[in-house]
């Protein structure tokens, strides 16, 4: 008749001696919970991020997108017998292009940041000189008869992918005579993904609408001497700049007052100057091929190089990854919380790690948003001090003691700076983080030596 009773306290005494191993358990599940925000989290900053990104395009679209330049190219038609879909015999038009011998392009940016309510994207007016020569041209290169070419009809064309951001009317100098572009449609040859992609070595489609074009009727001297021009251009952009080489031998000049850039396309500069206020950088690109075209415009636009404008801080990257570690932070804090709970014989309420946890992943709601007006270092600064100075308040009305609150706040405080020096390596990152983790599970390791853990199971 008192078996019940006895089950009863049995039970009780059951759970009383494997508290401490059930608090672990949850504590465990609890971490893995805590991951649920913050997944939520990561993807309000993909949220903010797509934002910016919408606001920098707009941004973008109207002022000036970033800009390609590619050219000058000749465009000479030709005649050819070919045959109709009937297939009876006829003469089709079809375009031929010469490149550059020799061609220099030095420009200067004078970059700014535009702004739409608390988003920046970088943009820039740009001057860039062009000047280079033409010899050497042998239209039997490609098979063609000089007298089929329409000299009349040949036109000289420079590419601009976004001809909106042309601000000033353009004139070559060409053999010492001055001569006026006419805007056409945005790029150009060489620098649209539509352009078509066959191997052939000349086009029947025309492309000669494109960024700006002169009208430069010819005759068949033109291909016996050697010819100059000479041109600037007055545009604007925004981030990237790039040029197209497409010259026998291109050489190219890039100078801006901006610190932050990274060097993008088919070629790295020969040469590069950096500052605390700008770049300049260098290229250098050779052709073992003739200048007339002998490869397709597909190709053209892959040998692109150029520069890219960074944003000085760039809060969503460093915040994204900043989230990635935040599993190791909350596994610690939590340990280091449950040996404090062991040291100083308090239990500790399931509810209070819960309140600590969110308290943890609103750190990173406070970086995001903070990041967004302050920049990612003043922002970090200041959500880990609000959420250190929250915990640690919060452990000493938990444990009531000054000192398990001092203690653990300066491991909190140890464990942020850690995290902050990783955000901000590159490369050592993994080194310095194996070796940071090494030296905390150590010191987890050490501490915990000095604890009876059967006595405190049996508790």
């Amino acid at each position: 008749m008192d078996q019940a009773p006895y089950q009863e306290n049995e039970s009780q005494g059951f759970l009383k001696r494997n508290r401490q191993v059930f608090k672990a358990g949850f504590v465990g599940f609890l971490i893995l919970a805590l991951m649920i925000p913050t997944f939520f989290i990561s993807n309000l900053i993909d949220e903010r991020k797509e934002r910016n990104q919408e606001v920098k395009t707009s941004i973008a679209n109207q002022w000036s997108q970033a800009q390609t330049i590619s050219g000058p190219v000749l465009v000479v038609p030709f005649l050819e017998n070919a045959f109709d879909d009937q297939k009876k015999p006829t003469v089709k038009k079809y375009y031929a292009y010469f490149m550059p011998d020799k061609l220099e392009i030095n420009g200067k940016l004078q970059p700014e940041l535009k702004a739409r309510s608390i988003f920046k994207v970088p943009v820039y007016t740009a001057s860039i000189h062009v000047k280079g020569s033409y010899k050497n041209l042998l239209p039997e290169r490609l098979g063609l008869k000089p007298e089929n070419l329409l000299w009349q009809e040949a036109k000289l064309i420079v590419g601009v992918f976004d001809t909106k951001g042309l601000t000033d009317e353009t004139s070559i100098q060409w053999d010492g005579q001055t001569k006026s572009f006419i805007p056409g449609n945005d790029c150009g040859v060489g620098c649209n993904a539509a352009l078509p992609a066959s191997d052939a070595l000349y086009q029947e489609t025309p492309r000669d609408n494109e960024g700006l074009v002169l009208n430069l009727p010819l005759d068949a001297s033109f291909f016996a001497s050697e010819h100059h021009f000479d041109f600037e251009l007055k545009l604007r952009g925004s981030e990237k700049l790039f040029v197209v080489p497409v010259g026998n031998s291109t050489k190219t000049s890039l100078w801006a007052n901006w610190k932050d850039r990274d060097f993008q396309g088919n070629y790295l500069p020969d040469a590069h100057t950096l500052t605390d206020t700008g770049f300049t950088a260098n290229w250098n690109v050779y052709r073992s091929m003739p200048p007339q075209q002998k490869y397709s415009l597909k190709d053209m636009r892959r040998t692109a190089f150029g520069v890219n404008l960074i944003q000085p801080l760039d809060n969503y990257a460093k915040t994204t990854r900043t989230i990635k570690y935040a599993i190791l932070v909350i596994m610690l804090t939590f340990v280091v919380y449950f040996f404090i709970e062991l040291f100083q014989k308090k239990f500790v309420n399931a509810m209070q790690y819960v309140l600590i946890g969110f308290a943890l992943c609103l750190f990173y709601t406070l970086l995001l948003s903070i990041s967004e007006y302050t920049g990612y270092v003043q922002a970090y600064l200041i959500s880990a001090l609000a959420t250190i100075l929250l915990i640690s308040l919060y452990t000493k009305s938990v444990f009531g003691q000054f000192k398990s609150a001092l203690v653990f706040g300066g491991f909190l405080s140890l464990l942020y700076a850690f995290i902050f020096v990783l955000i901000q390596l590159e490369d050592g990152a993994l080194l310095v983080g194996s070796i940071g983790l090494f030296v905390i599970l150590a010191s987890i390791m050490y501490v915990s030596r000095k604890l009876d853990w059967n006595k405190q199971v049996n508790n």
